[in-house]
């Protein structure tokens, strides 16, 4: 008999993952507290942006024509437990209020609702980012509370998504990784994700901590090579170096690569920022905060970035905001994405409101988004619009929209040409040929 899987929360990794699991060909209950979040999905529409979900959710969900119907959503957690035979967990886990800690509240609550319901050998399968150390917490808690006891396993499967190729990292990611207590356990998994191992991809079976350590440490060194060009980009602009210029030849090392090597605003979002001050947090806890007293620094030239953005934009205003007008190309914290959460470009926006200026912003995705968490800043509904009047253009969030942006075009429009590239990835050069004063993050200012 073929295994029915629950999916317990569906917002961002959930859906994604309910829906994937579904294109496996597995019978899928996606279970979430939010009624509206359920009725939207039955729907087949998501509550964000997300490429290539949309289809994928309509191919699936019952009761839509021509769907397989192997996909499905409540709000009973009760239907959920007597319905799977895997459960994953899949809800956030964001920066506690006031701390670097992570708020394990929505985990505990999930493991909480579905424990009393399994009445049946299952396993329950984590895919939440954690501090090292609470698998083994919350295996104990579920078996204490389940009443099959101990037939109800626990498992630690993290997530390596990227926002904006969420669908294709899950369908073929580069590794499964599986931290487990039991030959079942693993068995079980290993049917689950039956289609990506066949194709190849490695099947990484470990053991609780070292699980939930492998996407701390990877979000931690992306982080961490991030912010190292920035901190590069910090010397060119010192040195009248080019940073760009810099990174490609730093690519080319194959010790090195190139891939997350371009300087500009840094990174946000609802993962990298809060998951590399957990792993501090949580280092600091188990006596090992030495060992990741270089993440500060590594949040602190992130942090820099926006600031010294502001402080370009300062300079192309003559030296301050008060009777200014700035557009803001970008509102997402990347692009193929309507996340705003801990934004650069927002940030910068906001405090260049806060100082004087008149800030208008547009993005392709996220602006309902940004118009409930900043409603003071103004929004337009093109590039053209927000630009207009402007005495400089801040381009920071790297949508191709932008990259195709005509500056002639946008030229008639501004009051001065000037354009500050926070995301190094625009042709300087036809930009000043259009007549527009073009600078960039870690680049001389002819670059």
């Amino acid at each position: 008999m073929a295994l029915r899987i629950s999916v317990i929360g569906t917002g961002y990794l959930g859906a994604t993952h309910a829906a994937c699991l579904a294109e496996f060909g597995f019978e899928v209950l996606g279970l979430d507290i939010d009624p509206d979040k359920i009725a939207t999905l039955t729907a087949g529409r998501i509550p964000m942006y997300e490429p290539g979900l949309s289809e994928l959710l309509l191919k699936h969900v019952a009761g839509h024509e021509g769907s397989s119907g192997r996909l499905r959503f409540t709000t009973s957690p009760q239907e959920a437990a007597e319905f799977g035979d895997v459960h994953f967990i899949c809800v956030n886990t964001p920066q506690r209020k006031g701390e670097f800690a992570a708020d394990m509240s929505y985990v505990d609550a999930a493991v909480d609702s579905i424990a009393p319901y399994l009445t049946r050998p299952t396993l329950v399968v984590g895919k939440s980012t954690v501090p090292v150390g609470s698998a083994s917490r919350l295996a104990e808690r579920l078996a204490a509370l389940a009443p099959v006891g101990e037939g109800a396993e626990l498992a630690w499967n993290p997530e390596f998504l990227r926002e904006g190729f969420a669908v294709g990292d899950t369908l073929h990611p580069d590794r499964i990784v599986v931290g487990t207590r039991s030959e079942r356990a693993e068995e079980l998994l290993r049917e689950v994700y039956a289609t990506p191992i066949g194709e190849g991809v490695p099947f990484v079976v470990t053991d609780f901590a070292t699980a939930e350590l492998v996407k701390a440490a990877a979000n931690s060194f992306l982080a961490t090579k991030i912010s190292f060009i920035n901190a590069m980009a910090e010397v060119c602009e010192s040195a009248g170096a080019d940073v760009t210029q810099l990174s490609k030849a730093l690519s080319y090392d194959e010790r090195i690569g190139g891939k997350f090597l371009n300087a500009g605003l840094g990174f946000g979002g609802g993962c990298l920022p809060k998951d590399i001050r957990a792993f501090m947090a949580r280092a600091g806890e188990l006596g090992a905060d030495q060992a990741l007293t270089f993440l500060r620094e590594v949040d602190s030239i992130n942090m820099r970035r926006r600031s010294r953005m502001v402080e370009l934009a300062r300079e192309q205003c003559g030296g301050g905001f008060l009777g200014r007008q700035v557009a803001v190309l970008g509102a997402a914290f990347k692009p193929n994405s309507d996340d705003i959460r801990d934004s650069p470009a927002l940030n910068v926006a906001a405090q260049i409101q806060l100082q004087g200026a008149q800030v208008t912003v547009y993005d392709p995705k996220a602006m309902d988004n940004a118009r409930k968490m900043f409603p003071s800043l103004a929004y337009a509904d093109s590039p053209m619009e927000a630009a207009h009047g402007a005495h400089v253009v801040l381009h920071l969030t790297e949508w191709q929209e932008f990259r195709e942006l005509d500056p002639a075009e946008l030229g008639t429009v501004v009051a001065e040409r000037r354009l500050l590239d926070g995301r190094n990835v625009l042709d300087g050069a036809a930009w000043r040929a259009a007549g527009w004063s073009y600078r960039a993050m870690g680049r001389p200012s002819q670059a």
